[in-house]
């Protein structure tokens, strides 16, 4: 079957969405000419205008700001911001803006924008390339928020973004734009609020996001020549969440682990070890739910400190390992 770069999907993505509505158009800084910092946009210049591929100023706040007001005249604008830690640039425009105009003004006005960034360590980028802010977001009533963890889904959840009438948060990990997957060429969606069991398994459920799925797989693959099957999960979409196939997981299997790259202090993961806790999969639970994650600091330069910082295979399974055998 046909394989894409995850970059490459993303870009397939862009391409059939604004092929099939001429409300689609995109804006950040470079996309055009450069095709991008990560050349997720190359060619679509070319193919679509400057009209439709608009190059901006070094402004994330005109570029959140020009999404709003794009989407509220009825366009459906798809903007990028270069790299994720620059977001904090545009938090007005999208915190008190793009996430209540619909709910201040009663459904009569609606936000349908996509805001896509590049987040995540790896890279050798350092402290102000390289944050996972994804909580930020999560945390704001009126933005959904989405990452991807592979090409197939990177399509399927950016023609979803951007069909919804809400403003979308759409978060890419640098790690994963050269990885590859089996990507359709068809159009298709995968819809937003939707998470997926990507393996089965009877010992431990592990809740893993975007980069982070791929070495939970990993670590599952390491543990099961040692007799221990892990779950793994992947929301997919952090807001809305959908709980019920995790509380399921949980009582099967009696033990969670949440694995995110984002510092561990207001993480992700606690809001997903509440809603475990607060359901009825907390009689089920033989072991605390434990969470891993990055180490509460700005990210390294240094590319040893950096690898350390965050969730690897090896301590994937090691956590693993300890809640399946109850060592704690």
């Amino acid at each position: 079957m046909r394989e894409l770069t995850y970059a490459e999907a993303l870009r397939e993505g862009l391409r059939q969405a604004m092929a099939a509505d001429e409300r689609v158009f995109l804006l950040g800084e470079d996309i055009g000419a450069y095709g991008g910092a990560f050349g997720v946009t190359a060619g679509l210049l070319e193919e679509f205008g400057a009209e439709r591929v608009r190059d901006t100023p070094i402004s994330e706040a005109a570029i959140a700001g020009a999404c709003i007001g794009a989407a509220l005249t009825g366009m459906r604008p798809v903007g990028e911001i270069q790299f994720m830690d620059f977001v904090t640039l545009s938090m007005e425009q999208l915190v008190l803006q793009a996430a209540k105009i619909r709910f201040m003004f009663g459904g009569s006005a609606s936000v349908p924008m996509v805001l896509r960034m590049p987040g995540g360590a790896g890279t050798g980028a350092a402290a102000q390339h390289s944050e996972s802010l994804e909580n930020w977001f999560v945390h704001v009533p009126g933005l959904k928020v989405v990452m991807p963890s592979t090409p197939y889904d990177a399509k399927g959840l950016l023609l979803a973004a951007i069909d919804d009438g809400n403003p979308v948060i759409f978060i890419e990990h640098k790690l994963l734009y050269k990885t590859r997957g089996v990507v359709p060429e068809a159009p298709y969606r995968v819809p937003l609020g939707q998470c997926q069991v990507v393996r089965d398994g009877c010992h431990v459920t592990v809740v893993a996001t975007s980069a982070m799925v791929a070495r939970a797989l990993e670590a599952a693959a390491k543990l099961a020549e040692e007799g221990i099957e892990l779950e793994v999960i992947d929301p997919r979409t952090l807001s809305p969440l959908d709980e019920a196939p995790i509380v399921a997981s949980v009582k099967k299997t009696g033990r969670a682990l949440i694995v995110h790259e984002a510092v561990r202090t207001g993480g992700y993961g606690g809001e997903i070890a509440a809603r475990i806790v607060d359901s009825e999969a907390f009689d089920f639970l033989e072991a605390p739910v434990r969470r891993l994650a990055g180490l509460d600091m700005p990210v390294p330069y240094n590319r040893t400190l950096e690898y350390h910082m965050v969730p690897q295979v090896e301590t994937i399974a090691a956590e693993a390992r300890r809640l399946a055998r109850l060592e704690y």
